[in-house]
């Protein structure tokens, strides 16, 4: 027997596709305006799943093939390279153990508590969105990797982005560069605290309310400032590529490019930051610490001063 077609092609529109227009309506409105979908939506994702794995598959066996089939001179000038990003790193580590050392060394003397290693899980890319509009993508990490929504993404080189949905196996990241993304960060160079945007693009954010005097640069490096308690502090964001100053205009016209290789990079790590209340408690207990041993030497220094005046 012929099969019935879904859609009516007579001159008058059937029910079904009445129906099915309905519903596609009443879908997404409810994805729209109630949270219930995305338990929905987590769940159809774990089925989208293999077929993500399955699509990767073909890049996967493309490196493998290319590692196996280049030649030897290739590999050698790749091991020389190697080589020396080691040693380039290393030095870099032994400059970094002596400031460590000389940083615990001063907050020892001021009694400040010690900051703790964030813990983290790597992730893999699986799939990027081809929306032009969107720059998400999806890693291989779910909530059975102890991933949750809103937690921070970073690479090799910055701050990727941060988690927005998670299912059991994968969880949709929203990258840095995308135009609803934004978050608090400071100059490295002298503290200054601004506003970081996405602006659509790959390659540039823009930095917000910049008062036209202040004290920022071509140059300088942005990294999180910890505000607000989601991302930790101290990350690089992006390095300021453009500052214009338009005349007659209270604040300044500032681009930078990200420090993170959005396009590029394939493997991640997701932190896993301290609460905001227990930062905040350790935040209040080092500045107390902080003020106490501030207090106790201002009183050792008057005390000294008192003495020296009594013997003349």
């Amino acid at each position: 027997m012929p099969i019935k077609p879904l859609f009516s092609h007579a001159s008058l529109p059937g029910y079904r596709l009445f129906f099915c227009v309905l519903l596609a309506g009443i879908l997404m409105f409810a994805d729209q305006r109630f949270t219930r979908m995305e338990a929905v939506r987590a769940q159809m994702t774990m089925i989208v799943a293999p077929i993500q794995w399955v699509v990767s598959l073909p890049s996967d066996l493309l490196n493998w093939g290319a590692l196996a089939l280049s030649d030897q001179q290739a590999l050698v000038d790749e091991n020389r390279r190697l080589r020396e990003q080691i040693l380039t790193l290393s030095h870099r580590g032994q400059r970094l153990a002596n400031l460590t050392a000389e940083n615990a060394e001063l907050r020892n003397l001021l009694k400040a508590a010690q900051r703790r290693d964030i813990p983290y899980i790597t992730a893999e890319l699986l799939s990027l969105d081809n929306d032009p509009f969107s720059h998400q993508m999806v890693v291989d990490r779910g909530h059975r990797n102890g991933a949750y929504v809103g937690q921070p993404v970073i690479d090799a080189y910055g701050l990727v982005g941060q988690v927005t949905a998670v299912s059991a196996y994968s969880s949709r990241v929203l990258l840095l560069a995308d135009a609803s993304h934004a978050l608090p960060v400071q100059v490295n160079r002298n503290g200054l605290r601004f506003i970081v945007q996405g602006a659509g693009r790959y390659g540039s954010v823009n930095v917000l309310h910049v008062p036209d005097t202040a004290d920022i640069r071509e140059g300088d490096l942005l990294t999180t400032s910890g505000l607000a308690g989601r991302f930790p502090p101290g990350h690089p964001v992006a390095r300021v590529t453009n500052v214009y100053h338009d005349p007659g205009q209270p604040f300044a016209q500032v681009t930078a490019e990200p420090s993170a290789q959005l396009q590029r990079s394939r493997h991640f790590l997701l932190l896993f930051p301290p609460p905001r209340e227990e930062l905040e408690d350790t935040i209040w207990r080092e500045d107390m610490d902080i003020s106490a041993a501030a207090l106790h030497a201002a009183q050792r220094i008057g005390l000294q001063q008192d003495a020296a005046q009594e013997v003349q």
